[in-house]
């Protein structure tokens, strides 16, 4: 028996030796295959929005991290509120490792809504982590009447929008489905800065969708001198900074909350970034890192302090991939009743 037992840690140490020479090895291979290679990182908006100037942040920092530290080019891939970049990136970009993106917050769900031009499976993009959850908020002006959500009740409120596809408007649509508002959306602004003054003007009641990092680099006077008050506020967690109730408290109906966590499953995701299905996954597995690296590091994060962007609550490939996961399982009932509310164009 000690023989067998010797044999066997000969062979273990012979197995393992082996595998971490195949590790080095693949090591070795992927940092000479990045060495002098150029990256490009598609972002799905137009030059100078917030996913803009966080996917430049991050193209700074990444090389540090990525063995060989390939140059990073950010390339700008506007249209259809985020599907042209996708479609691209699932159907058209190379699978070599040498083209990621940074998705829109509620890219992954476009399917699951009924978007008929999103040509892709979410779950089988290569998530790759995202520099931070979302949380949008409920805002009146100070001198409404509203200081609760119970005192809107039985009122008809008149929150800002854009459009009726817009995501104030979406969400403005799901608090009504889920706290049982009587809403009338204003649409024709042309920006949430006009949708701001209106609210200033008593033009409308409010806006059912800033995020609370836009409100601290955008308002950073109105939270301190309290210009407007949070009625709510919805993201994957609870923030205690933030001087308002957080939704799920106000929610009493179990499928209610079904529906908003599926309606607000995007601002988890945060800024997304992905790689092509089919890349070699042990890229994947060093693209992982690096962003997790990138994520921690603290002149990186000091300079999204120093620019007002949000990046104390990043998210791994894995969770992202997990919550498109549990999200496609939840209720068909509970699926439909979103999909009714995102396509609404009424109002």
């Amino acid at each position: 028996m000690r023989h067998v037992l010797l044999g066997a840690i000969v062979i273990g140490g012979f197995i393992a030796t082996a595998l971490g020479r195949a590790v080095a090895q693949d090591a070795a291979t992927i940092e000479e295959f990045y060495r002098n290679k150029q990256v490009s990182f598609i972002v799905s908006t137009d030059p100078g929005s917030g996913f803009d100037t966080s996917s430049r942040l991050i193209a700074r920092y990444l090389p540090k991290y990525i063995p060989g530290s390939p140059t990073i080019v950010v390339r700008n891939m506007a249209g259809a509120g985020g599907v042209v970049a996708a479609n691209y990136l699932y159907n058209l970009a190379p699978k070599d490792g040498l083209t990621i993106g940074m998705a829109q917050t509620n890219i992954a769900f476009n399917p699951l809504y009924g978007d008929k031009a999103a040509h892709f499976d979410a779950a089988q993009f290569n998530w790759l982590g995202s520099p931070s959850k979302e949380t949008a908020l409920f805002v009146v002006w100070h001198d409404s009447p509203y200081k609760s959500i119970a005192d809107t009740k039985n009122k008809e409120l008149r929150l800002a929008s854009t459009g009726a596809g817009s995501t104030p408007a979406i969400y403005a649509r799901l608090l009504a489905k889920v706290l049982d508002l009587d809403i009338k959306v204003i649409n024709g602004y042309k920006s949430q800065p006009e949708e701001f003054l209106g609210m200033e003007r008593g033009e409308n009641d409010g806006i059912a969708a800033p995020y609370w990092s836009s409100m601290q680099a955008e308002k950073p006077d109105w939270l301190r001198d309290g210009l407007v008050r949070i009625l709510t506020y919805w993201g994957a967690d609870r923030i205690a900074e933030i001087p308002g109730p957080y939704v799920f408290d106000l929610i009493q109906d179990p499928s209610k909350k079904t529906i908003m966590q599926i309606g607000q499953a995007g601002l988890a995701m945060g800024r997304p970034i992905t790689a092509p299905p089919g890349v070699d996954p042990a890229k994947i597995s060093i693209l992982r890192q690096a962003l997790a690296d990138v994520f921690k590091d603290p002149e990186y994060l000091d300079e999204c302090k120093k620019m007002g962007l949000e990046c104390r609550y990043p998210a791994s490939g894995d969770e992202l991939l997990s919550l498109i996961t549990l999200v496609y399982r939840q209720p068909k009932s509970a699926i439909d009743a979103v999909v009714s509310i995102f396509s609404d164009n009424g109002n």
